[in-house]
C-alpha cells in the first residue's frame, strides 16, 4: 500500500502546527511505568500560565522543518507496518527478534543516522501448546475457555492438570486461605475497566502464580488485564522467585472469567489445563543504540527509548511498535536539519522489556560512567495514540525552562503539562543516576482494549495520531537538545516521589 494512504494533507499539517490548540482533550490515562508491569496512572493539567512562544524565526523555522514532516509524510506509520507485518511479533530470544534489530539497523542507515547493536543476555521462553476446558458437571456439559500462557509460566504434565477452581480477587485475599488452595487452580478475579485499573490489577497476573505455588496450588488462572474483550486473552509475564516453587499460569479472557465466576457462586467448579510452554537457555541479544551527535556538547546526551521487542502474540503495533517508530522518526528528521542541535539526541531501542527488562538495565550498566551527562530521557511506550502533554521529572525550574518550547505543540493540542510520571520501565535503571526524565504523554485510553492480544496489529493504530504524536516528540527531542539550559537533576528517583496534588 502506498504511504500516500497514511499521510495528512500538507495544508493540514501546516495548519496543525500553526493554528492554536484544539478545545479541551482527554488528559487521562498515559501509562506510568515501573520495570514490571506497566501502570496508567490518571493524568490531570496543571495549572500553568498559557504558552507564549519566545521562539527566533530561526526556531520556528526549524519547528516547521520537523513538526510540518512529522505529520505530512507518513513515514511512521510506512515503518510501522514494515515492521509490524514484515518483521512481527518479537519475543525476545526469539529469531523475529533478531530480525527486528536487523530491520533496526538498515533503517537507520537508510536514513542515514549512524547507529550500532549493544549485546543483552536475555531470556528465552517459548510458548507451546495451550488449551483448558471447564469439565462438564451437573450444571454444564462443559465449556472451552480461551486463554494463553503468561510469560515465565512453566509447563503442565503431558497429559494436564485436572483440578477444583478457588477464586480469590487480591493477594490478601489468597493468603488468608492458607492450606485450603493446596491442590486447587487459584482463579484470580479482578474487575478491570478502564486504563487507569491496570495499576490496582497487574499484581494478580505479575506475583500472584508465584504466591499460589508456595502455598500449594496446582495451576493459576488470572483475568486478562483489558478494557475491552471479544472472547480476546492478554497474555504478560509473571515472576517465580529464583529457586523457588513454579506453577502452569495462563490468562483466560473477560468474558470466560465472568462464567467462572458465576459458576463458582453455584457450586464446585473443575478445570482441565494443558500447557506445553518451556524456558530454553539464555540467549545473546541486543539493543540498538543511533545518535546525531550534537554540534556544540555532543557529550551531552537527550536519550529517546522505546522497546524493539514484543509478546508472541499479535504483531505489538501498540505496545510498543509505535514507541519505537516515534523516536526512530524523530531521529530521521533531525538528522536531515541544516545544523545538528547543541546536544546530542541519542535513540536506544531496547530488547526485553516484556518479559526481563534486560535492556534497560544493560544500557544502564554500559553507560553508567557516562550517565551524569545524559540531560534528559524520554521513553515511548504508551501506544500510538494522540499527544495530550508533557511531564517532567526534574528539579526546580523544569516547566519554566520548557514552557517556551511547547508553542509548536499547540496546533497538536499538547502545549500543556500533565501531572503523573514522566518514567518509563526501560528508564527506570538510570534513575539513580537521577536522569531528567520527560514524558511525552500520549492518550492511551483505549491501549488496554488491545494491549498484549492477539489483537495488537496495525489496523488499530491510527495514522493521524501517530503523525501527531511523532511530531510531539520530534519536536521535544529538539528543544531538550537545543535549549540553552539544561533541566536541574531530580533530587529524588521518581518512583520515591508521590504524585503532585491534582488541580
Amino acid at each position: 500500500m502506498s504511504t500516500s494512504a497514511f499521510v495528512l494533507p500538507v495544508s493540514l499539517a501546516l495548519h496543525l502546527l500553526t493554528s492554536a490548540a484544539p478545545g479541551p482533550q482527554n488528559t487521562a490515562t498515559a501509562p506510568s511505568q515501573e520495570p514490571a508491569p506497566k501502570s496508567p496512572a490518571t493524568s490531570s493539567v496543571k495549572a500553568a500560565a498559557p504558552v507564549v512562544s519566545k521562539l527566533s524565526a530561526a526556531q520556528q523555522a526549524t519547528a516547521a522543518k520537523l513538526v510540518g514532516p512529522a505529520l505530512a509524510e507518513g513515514h511512521s506509520y510506512a515503518r510501522l507496518a514494515e515492521l509490524t507485518d514484515g518483521v512481527g511479533p518479537r519475543l525476545s530470544g526469539s529469531e523475529s527478534a533478531e530480525a527486528a534489530v536487523q530491520w533496526a539497523l538498515r533503517s537507520f542507515q537508510a536514513d542515514g543516522v549512524k547507529a550500532w547493536k549493544e549485546p543483552v543476555k536475555v531470556p528465552r521462553w517459548v510458548r507451546g501448546e495451550e488449551r483448558g476446558e471447564i469439565l462438564p458437571s451437573e450444571r454444564t456439559r462443559g465449556l472451552p475457555l480461551a486463554l494463553l500462557a503468561l510469560g515465565g509460566s512453566a509447563p503442565t504434565p503431558p497429559e494436564g492438570v485436572t483440578a477444583e477452581v478457588v477464586e480469590v480477587s487480591s493477594l490478601e485475599e489468597l493468603a488468608a486461605l492458607g492450606d485450603k488452595v493446596k491442590g486447587r487452580i487459584v482463579f484470580f478475579n479482578h474487575t478491570m475497566a478502564e486504563a487507569s485499573d491496570y495499576g490496582r490489577f497487574a499484581g494478580l497476573r505479575g506475583r500472584g502464580p508465584a504466591a499460589a505455588a508456595k502455598q500449594g496450588a496446582v495451576a493459576a488462572l488470572v483475568r486478562s488485564l483489558a478494557t475491552a474483550s471479544l472472547r480476546t486473552p492478554h497474555t504478560g509475564s509473571t515472576r517465580f522467585d529464583e529457586g523457588g516453587p513454579r506453577l502452569p499460569a495462563a490468562a483466560v479472557s473477560v468474558e470466560d472469567a465472568l462464567t467462572l465466576h458465576r459458576m463458582l457462586q453455584g457450586g464446585t467448579v473443575k478445570v482441565r489445563l494443558v500447557l506445553g510452554c518451556s524456558e530454553l537457555p539464555e540467549a545473546d541479544s541486543s539493543n540498538v543504540v543511533a545518535e546525531v551527535r550534537g554540534r556544540e556538547k555532543p557529550d551531552e546526551v537527550v536519550l529517546l527509548g522505546a522497546h524493539l521487542d514484543s509478546w508472541d502474540v499479535g504483531t505489538g503495533a501498540h505496545d510498543d511498535g509505535a514507541g519505537v517508530v516515534m523516536v526512530m522518526e524523530a531521529a530521521r528528521l533531525i538528522a536531515k536539519l541544516p545544523q545538528a542541535p547543541r546536544r546530542t539526541v541519542r535513540v536506544v531501542l531496547f530488547m526485553n522489556e516484556e518479559n526481563g527488562l534486560r535492556g534497560g538495565r544493560a544500557y544502564a550498566e554500559a553507560h553508567a560512567k557516562e550517565l551524569s551527562r545524559h540531560v534528559a530521557a524520554i521513553e515511548m511506550d504508551s501506544g500510538g495514540g494522540r499527544p495530550l502533554g508533557v511531564s517532567v521529572h526534574a528539579g526546580a525550574g523544569g516547566e519554566a525552562l520548557l514552557r517556551p518550547w511547547l508553542a509548536p505543540l499547540e496546533g497538536l493540542g499538547a502545549a500543556k503539562f500533565l501531572v503523573g510520571h514522566a518514567t518509563g520501565a526501560d528508564l527506570s535503571p538510570m534513575e539513580p543516576a537521577r536522569v531528567p526524565f520527560v514524558g511525552v504523554r500520549v492518550d492511551s485510553s483505549r491501549y488496554f482494549d488491545v494491549h498484549h492480544s492477539m489483537a495488537d496489529t496495525l489496523d488499530k493504530v491510527d495514522p493521524q495520531d501517530l503523525s501527531r504524536s511523532t511530531a510531539a516528540v520530534t519536536w521535544m527531542a529538539y528543544a531538550l537538545a537545543e535549549a540553552p539550559g539544561t533541566l536541574a537533576r531530580p533530587t529524588a528517583p521518581e518512583s520515591d516521589t508521590p504524585p503532585p496534588a491534582k488541580k
